[in-house]
């Protein structure tokens, strides 16, 4: 199975780490895997997102135009991605920034505070790991827990005593999805 997602927030959110952590833990697996980060042009507003694609089968073009799944961590990020959404798709809402619901009836919609679960954790930082825990589980686990865990160990070699709150984080992500 192929997994195109587009991650989106404001620069600084954590969604390129949130795409590089997915990744790696897809690499990790054996999987096929794609990221490509983008900027676009510096403005007032804008948004930072990546494409990550996650597959078992080789990746022909690492351009995403029909996302499987999408996360936004605010409100731009959602007006922008939305409909770059393939029918039956996922879509990840970062509900403590974004205040009202898709219109669409033909995709799923998790609706995460993720700030706040994060503060309730002790740093407001870790939201887009929180984002990242609901995404997975949202998909079905694409990639196990361990190996994102696994990944942001590498990551992150440096500082070692941010792993545990972030793994923390991820399970308490993955918790508001299922339940």
């Amino acid at each position: 199975m192929t997994h195109e997602m587009i991650l989106a927030g404001f620069g600084g959110q954590g969604v390129m780490v949130m795409g590089q952590l997915l990744t790696y833990a897809g690499m990790l697996e054996g999987a096929h895997v794609s990221w490509i980060p983008s900027y676009g042009p510096e403005m007032r507003g804008g948004t930072a997102n990546c494409s990550v694609i996650i597959s078992q089968e080789p990746i022909g073009s690492p351009i995403v135009t029909e996302a499987t799944a999408v996360v936004a961590m605010n409100l731009p990020s959602f007006e922008k991605f939305e409909s770059s959404l393939s029918s039956g798709g996922i879509l990840v809402l970062n509900s403590s920034l974004i205040d009202r619901q898709s219109k669409r009836d033909d995709i799923r919609t998790y609706s995460v505070p993720a700030n706040e679960i994060a503060n309730s954790l002790g740093d407001a930082r870790m939201a887009n790991m929180v984002a990242l825990g609901a995404l997975n589980a949202a998909l079905g686990y694409i990639v196990g827990t361990s190996r994102i865990m696994e990944a942001f160990k590498k990551i992150f070699a440096k500082k070692p005593g941010i792993v545990a709150p972030n793994e923390l984080a991820i399970l308490a992500g993955a918790k508001h999805v299922i339940g």
